[in-house]
């Protein structure tokens, strides 16, 4: 529902606040050789940031690419986790937020961040791609660093939805690989309090509309577990309750939102598996869900496969669902 008013000058007086932060950020972030002139960059945290151990962090982007005109840009190092918005031309009000993939140990920013917010803005919807932390580099209650920026995040979106021209009733969430476990876990853990609320903006839900895993981890404790997410999130050696707690598949609820998923069923990184036991999950409880298991793709396709290759198909069917749910425009 919406905000009163008076609460909702408080949020929208926080989020300027916020935006006013960028130039900073983006200086001290390493982000200035990833955005465009005009992208919007709007930090996570006024203040403190949730678990800062005030550690040394220095930003890194590795290019993978020996292709300047397709770049593949890994990047670690995030100490100023932040939104970059990608607008469309023109926006039909509908609204992404993009977890690149990496393991947790860094993000997939072109492949799986950028690329992405460019095939939604050619379909009218605004994109926010998510520059979030990674738990090994220096924060305390590593396991919940990413879902607190996540939940943050979605709670921005929401809080600036009319000075994005988006509508708060059509905010998906879309992720890939350990972004989908990240994107899983939001759509499973938002009414989680993973952190103290810093301010108004701390009012708004962080619950996704939609939520869409391509070739996602799932499981943290299944023999089909991605292992190097698994210890990147949660340390070595980690508890069976905490795998357990961080197994998106254990955390369906009946206020789960619809739910797409995606895979490749040669995908020899996170096998296929995981999208399996998370359909079964959200069965079980009656929320809508779709998936798609393409024969071949592999891993990491993104959105670079040739139209001749099936998986190639997922950004429509991705599209169609999500209309049929009611967040997108068929």
């Amino acid at each position: 529902m919406p905000l009163h008013e008076p609460t909702r000058r408080t949020v929208l007086t926080s989020a300027a606040a916020l935006c006013s932060l960028a130039p900073t950020l983006l200086a001290s972030s390493g982000l200035g050789a990833q955005v465009r002139s005009g992208d919007e960059i709007v930090p996570l945290w006024p203040n403190a940031i949730p678990g800062d151990r005030h550690e040394a962090i220095t930003a890194s982007i590795e290019e993978r690419s020996r292709d300047a005109h397709h770049p593949d840009r890994w990047v670690r190092g995030v100490a100023h986790p932040v939104l970059v918005v990608k607008r469309p031309v023109r926006s039909n009000g509908a609204a992404v937020l993009v977890m690149p993939g990496g393991g947790y140990g860094f993000l997939s920013y072109d492949n799986e961040g950028l690329e992405q917010a460019a095939w939604l803005n050619a379909r009218g919807i605004t994109a926010f791609v998510l520059q979030y932390r990674l738990p090994g580099e220096g924060w305390d209650n590593r396991q919940l660093v990413p879902l607190q920026d996540a939940q943050r995040a979605m709670r921005l979106i929401r809080a600036g939805a009319r000075r994005y021209g988006v509508d708060i009733a059509q905010i998906a969430v879309l992720g890939f690989s350990a972004g989908g476990h990240l994107a899983g876990s939001l759509a499973t853990r938002h009414a989680e309090q993973s952190y103290a609320p810093v301010d108004a903006i701390d009012t708004q839900s962080a619950r996704p509309d939609y939520a869409g895993l391509i070739y996602p981890v799932v499981s943290m404790e299944a023999p089909f577990s991605h292992g190097g997410s698994r210890d990147a999130l949660l340390g070595n050696a980690a508890s069976a309750a905490l795998r357990h707690a961080a197994s998106v598949e254990a955390r369906v609820t009946a206020d789960t939102p619809p739910v797409f998923l995606a895979h490749a069923a040669d995908d020899d990184l996170v096998p296929v598996a995981n999208s399996v036991v998370l359909f079964t999950a959200l069965k079980a409880q009656a929320r809508p869900t779709e998936l798609h298991v393409f024969d071949s793709g592999g891993h990491g396709f993104g959105v670079r496969l040739p139209k001749s290759r099936p998986a190639s198909s997922w950004p429509d069917l991705f599209l169609a669902f999500g209309a049929s749910r009611g967040v997108f425009h068929g």
